[in-house]
């Protein structure tokens, strides 16, 4: 059998000249540097610009985003803190509503309890009026009953009539003055 070193030598034998088998021969590099070039030429015409243009438009897109995010976000920011100031004006508001209905339920009872006390005077006034009106009533009929039994039993101890009328109105005011001298 034939080795790989025998055959490389057999067939540089056959084509007449050596040739170092590491470098490839003139026309290889011809035509490969024709085909990298028009390659590289396309490459240069047509894809990288459409490259690049995809790139710019992404990172367009990118930093429209990230623009448009902290937009929102200083919108979403702005909105907070105004929802936050209404909330302390809401709180503050409330508070003073509060406070003001507070201080009309203490006016109320203020007002009730002084309509309460008023009206408890007027009732022990009247009551007072009443009661003295009955008292003045019960003294002047006593008086008379007191005046007429008196008349009765002067007359049962003296024995005479006193049947005239200014006797015996005199008798019975001498009579009570005697019993008291507070009542004239």
């Amino acid at each position: 059998m034939i080795n790989a070193t025998e055959l490389t030598l057999l067939l540089a034998a056959e084509d007449g000249e050596q040739h170092n088998p590491l470098l490839p021969h003139t026309y290889d590099i011809v035509w490969s540097t024709v085909a990298f070039a028009l390659v590289f030429f396309v490459f240069w015409k047509f894809v990288i610009p459409r490259y690049q243009k995809v790139l710019e438009e992404r990172r367009d897109a990118i930093e429209g985003g990230i623009e448009r995010a902290e937009a929102a976000q200083a919108q979403a920011n702005a909105e907070l803190a105004a929802y936050r100031e209404k909330l302390s004006g809401a709180r503050e508001e409330a508070n003073a509503i509060r406070e003001e209905a507070r201080a009309q339920g203490q006016q109320i009872v203020a007002d009730a309890s002084a309509a309460a006390q008023a009206e408890s005077d007027r009732i022990v006034a009247a009551g007072n009026q009443q009661l003295e009106a009955s008292r003045q009533q019960v003294v002047s009929e006593l008086r008379n009953d007191v005046g007429k039994m008196s008349i009765d039993l002067a007359e049962k101890l003296v024995g005479e009539s006193l049947g005239d009328a200014s006797r015996q109105s005199a008798t019975i005011e001498r009579f009570l003055a005697e019993i008291d001298p507070a009542a004239k």
